[in-house]
């Protein structure tokens, strides 16, 4: 009888300890009792994840839709418009602009290598008369330069003069073998006339005095001034000697130094303009026509080479110039220098998300035109960035997110 009796004892105590659990666990929903329980709803409702969201009826899409909440990238800061003020933010655009690169550099005025001649004689002799007598004078085309007492040349004419006669006499021979041989006998010593530079109208006068020429008489083979003479008068030349060296100047080349991140914008045809010290205002053009195919370890430039009309010889050879060339480089998205923070290892710019938010961003850059970077990615047409105070801005941002790395890390 003992037994069943702490049986009940021990139902009885399990089924209190319940019923006592429940009822501090779970307040009454109505009735007096419910009086001195009031229910107070809290007023901050932290939504954690994706789930929350779906479990109070929203969504995140509905959320950002109504503007309630705005996606921040790790770095993003909110400054306050009395703090933008206080350190100077100021805004620029991201847009696309047509851009003309413009390449400033000096070049140096030279000749222009294919009009420059060397006057040799092909014959052998003494200088007679010499009209050419003083370096740097001008010439034109034809003038005589010099005449040539050789006994070689005197020679060969009185040779053609009697193959000539021997023409005519062997002409009358009924025999057609003995009239060719007479012909030939003439043509050779007349090739040997052309051969040492005697004109047709000098054989022509030959033949119709019938005297030989005791000189020759060297021309000159086109316009420009004397660079050299080594001719004197009386002097013994030998066939293939350097008498005189002449230069035209009516086309002038010019060498200017392009440094070498510079030098994908240059091409063949590319024009030029060329302004002198002693020339102000006077401005030449002139087109790239040779690329040097390496550059000076030095100076880290490469040689590109101009050519320029010069029909008033306004351009000296040895003169110095300033050299500009203009690069179109068509319609390009750009974004105001001030707004590129170059880190070394990569570039920045501070985009300005709205409602006093700023983001950092890492963008790719191409060339730099005046007041401008070309982007080439990271940002879009559009686009607000920040073009001063952007230093102290991403300073923060960078501290902004140390810190939360070592608060996760905690």
């Amino acid at each position: 009888m003992k037994r069943p009796i702490w049986m009940v004892l021990l139902i009885f105590i399990s089924w209190w300890v319940v019923g006592c659990g429940k009822e501090t666990a779970t307040p009454p929903l109505s009735g007096p009792a419910s009086a001195g329980h009031e229910h107070k709803p809290e007023t901050k409702t932290e939504w954690k994840n994706v789930e929350d969201l779906d479990i109070k009826g929203l969504t995140m899409e509905s959320i950002q839709k109504e503007g309630k909440m705005q996606e921040l990238t790790p770095g993003t800061l909110q400054i306050t418009p009395e703090r933008q003020q206080l350190i100077g933010v100021k805004i620029g655009t991201v847009e696309m602009r047509p851009l003309e690169k413009v390449i400033r550099t000096v070049g140096r005025v030279d000749y222009d290598e294919r009009r420059v001649v060397t006057v040799s004689p092909k014959i052998g002799g003494w200088i007679e008369d010499l009209y050419v007598d003083f370096t740097g004078r001008f010439v034109r085309q034809g003038e005589p330069l010099l005449t040539i007492y050789s006994p070689e040349l005197v020679s060969t004419q009185e040779e053609y003069l009697i193959a000539l006669r021997a023409k005519k006499d062997l002409m009358k021979s009924p025999f057609s073998e003995v009239a060719a041989s007479g012909h030939s006998l003439a043509e050779s010593a007349r090739r040997r006339l052309k051969l040492w530079d005697i004109s047709d109208d000098q054989i022509k006068a030959l033949e119709e005095n019938g005297q030989p020429r005791k000189t020759l008489t060297l021309y000159a083979p086109y316009s420009g001034f004397v660079l050299e003479k080594m001719a004197y008068k009386g002097m013994n030349v030998m066939p293939g000697m350097a008498l005189f060296k002449l230069a035209d100047l009516s086309t002038v080349w010019l060498y200017a130094d392009i440094y070498e991140y510079e030098l994908p914008f240059i091409r063949l045809g590319q024009q030029a303009s060329v302004q002198l010290t002693y020339l102000p205002g006077e401005i030449f053009t002139g087109k790239a026509i040779y690329i040097y195919p390496s550059l000076n370890p030095e100076t880290r430039t490469a040689k590109v080479r101009f050519e320029f009309p010069n029909p008033n010889g306004k351009l000296k050879p040895e003169m110095f110039a300033n050299v500009e060339i203009k690069v179109p480089l068509g319609k390009r998205l750009v974004v105001p220098k001030e707004a590129i923070i170059d880190t070394g290892l990569r570039q920045m710019a501070i985009l300005d998300k709205g409602n006093g938010y700023f983001e950092p961003r890492e963008v790719k850059v191409g060339a730099k035109v005046d007041n401008y970077y070309e982007v080439t990615k990271g940002l879009n047409a559009g686009d607000r960035v920040v073009t001063s105070a952007n230093f102290l801005i991403d300073s923060e941002s960078k501290f902004k997110e140390a810190v939360g790395a070592m608060g996760h890390s905690h």
